[in-house]
């Protein structure tokens, strides 16, 4: 879900440009007129090479253009976020707003204003919270409908924790401890193939210690030996739960990917260096 920049941002960012402004100015350094706000896309490109031949006549005059431009940027594309939650935000009430207070004779008091910019911060934090909501119970559903799927081919463990996993390369190594730092080469995805995250895809192998990332992480290395490729597929609850981020959302089931590269600081348990170093570069290959 993409962050939302609540419209009372978006209101102090037009008072402050508004009382950088001196109304007072004379005709002769009256601004050119400013690019209208619902201009699309395309026509933008069109406008941006008409613009290019404009003459300013003084540098504060393509200073004051400038800003005119940069705030209606910033105004549409937050008016476009604002209408993917549902709300029907007129562009033109909007520039009318801007051109009242410019002139001098703003229809709301500034106690008006804030409650009104209050009451929509209100309205789109239900939004948003309700979005959230059916979110995540649609990723439990769909996570509860991959596992009991993935549970059905062969090889499939499944843990007391909830925590499942196929072998599908036995290595020869020690296993880590939960205290060890292991060395890994991993890709994490959600259930429908997004990767949200790969060592692969950075070409280089990742370093951390097993006690200090999810729970099925550190239950599930603990059971790999050096040398070993495991797939797990782990259930939110040993996961990131209903806490979402930017790449994983709500109560999302991952699935990884992971090689076991080697138990740092432990000499015996680690795969000799050419062995683990054609494991990496094979396993890079395959990506």
């Amino acid at each position: 879900m993409k962050p939302i920049l609540k419209m009372s941002v978006l209101a102090a960012t037009i008072f402050l440009v508004v009382g950088c402004q001196d109304d007072n100015k004379a005709d002769t350094n009256k601004p050119v007129e400013p690019a209208k706000v619902e201009q699309t896309t395309a026509s933008a490109a069109v406008a941006t090479t008409d613009a290019a031949k404009v003459e300013f006549k003084t540098e504060d005059q393509k200073a004051a253009y400038a800003i005119g431009a940069s705030l209606a940027q910033y105004l549409s594309a937050n008016l476009d976020q604002q209408k993917e939650l549902g709300l029907n935000l007129n562009r033109q009430d909007v520039l009318a707003g801007v051109e009242d207070v410019f002139a001098g004779k703003s229809r709301m008091t500034q106690e008006q204003t804030q409650q009104a910019l209050q009451s929509l911060d209100q309205r789109v934090a239900k939004i948003v919270e309700q979005k959230a909501k059916t979110e995540a119970e649609k990723n439990i559903k769909v996570g509860d409908e991959y596992r009991a799927k993935f549970a059905k081919e062969a090889g499939v463990v499944t843990t007391k924790s909830g925590l499942m996993y196929k072998v599908e390369k036995e290595g020869t190594g020690a296993k880590p401890a939960a205290t060890d730092t292991v060395e890994v080469q991993y890709k994490g995805m959600l259930t429908d193939g997004t990767v949200f995250d790969s060592s692969y895809q950075r070409n280089q192998p990742a370093t951390f210690p097993l006690n200090q990332v999810i729970p099925g992480w550190t239950e599930g290395v603990q059971l790999m030996p050096v040398g070993s490729k495991f797939e797990f597929v782990i259930p939110p609850q040993l996961a990131y739960g209903a806490q979402a981020n930017p790449s994983i959302p709500a109560n999302s089931t991952l699935v990884f990917q992971v090689e076991l590269l080697s138990i740092k600081g432990d000499k015996q348990a680690q795969q000799p260096v050419a062995e683990a170093a054609k494991t990496t570069t094979t396993a890079t290959k395959a990506q």
